[in-house]
């Protein structure tokens, strides 16, 4: 599970993010909703320990992540919205590498990376240079480096970005897969639509300050509005009448 305790990130003046108090179950597809600036990446980053809060706590499977990095690190697999790999290496060099890292056995490495080049149909491509490869192969080559060390907890920021429909629809199957196994999954998306249809639960944060989360029956109550899909939510939200700037980011 994730656990964020009053997380703050400041930045001189700037509040990044604000006392931000999440817990993300096991089992568990949380969406994490935002517009341009709200805060989403830098929360990911703290999540990830790849940025140091200005204060407050996180803890990944109820380790704290200042505290033991490694440990905690362990256990998460990140799969960013920008693909950065090594293009000297191959699919399944990179894989091995990665599978590395995390002290994988060699043996079970080799049947997690072939698992992953049949699922991803990148069979034929395994052994080329990543290079090579397409934006949505490198984008499907990270999403199994994410997976290799079998991460109890995985954070996804824009998961189908450059993805063609058939890939992301099994992304989407593969996420629902993960967490009906107990796997904790965080997903930051600007695809609202991906968002609804996928997440268990949604968390809502403006200028760095959560300020709606629940089920989208709860958001709908909050909002007072039945019948609302979570686009519509998302507008009142964090907009109110004056959504026009954000429809037009949303539909760019």
């Amino acid at each position: 599970m994730i656990e964020t305790i009053n997380l703050t990130k400041n930045y001189g003046n700037l509040t990044a993010v604000k006392n931000l108090n999440l817990t993300v179950n096991a089992g568990e597809i949380y969406g994490f909703l935002g517009p341009n600036g709200a805060g989403k990446t830098t929360t990911i980053k703290m999540i990830c320990g790849l940025l140091k809060p200005t204060k407050g706590r996180v803890k990944i499977d109820g380790i704290d992540i200042s505290e033991s990095p490694i440990e905690a690190k362990s256990k998460i697999g990140l799969i960013p919205d920008t693909p950065n790999i090594y293009p000297k290496l191959t699919g399944r060099e990179f894989l091995y590498f990665i599978a590395d890292i995390y002290d994988v056995q060699r043996e079970v490495a080799v049947k997690r990376a072939e698992e992953i080049f049949e699922m991803f149909d990148l069979k034929d491509k395994a052994d080329e240079l990543i290079e090579t490869y397409s934006h949505g192969m490198k984008q499907k080559i990270v999403i199994g480096a994410a997976l290799v060390h079998d991460p109890s907890v995985i954070i996804l920021d824009e998961p189908t970005v450059g993805l063609d429909p058939k890939s992301a629809k099994l992304v989407k199957d593969l996420l629902r897969a993960l967490a009906g196994k107990g796997k904790t999954v965080f997903m930051s998306t600007h695809i609202l639509e991906i968002a609804e249809r996928m997440c268990d639960k949604v968390g809502i944060i403006n200028e760095g300050t959560l300020i709606a989360e629940g089920t989208i029956d709860e958001l709908r109550k909050k909002a007072k509005d039945e019948t609302a899909d979570l686009e519509k939510l998302f507008l009142e939200l964090t907009g109110g009448e004056d959504t026009k700037d954000l429809v037009k980011f949303l539909e760019g």
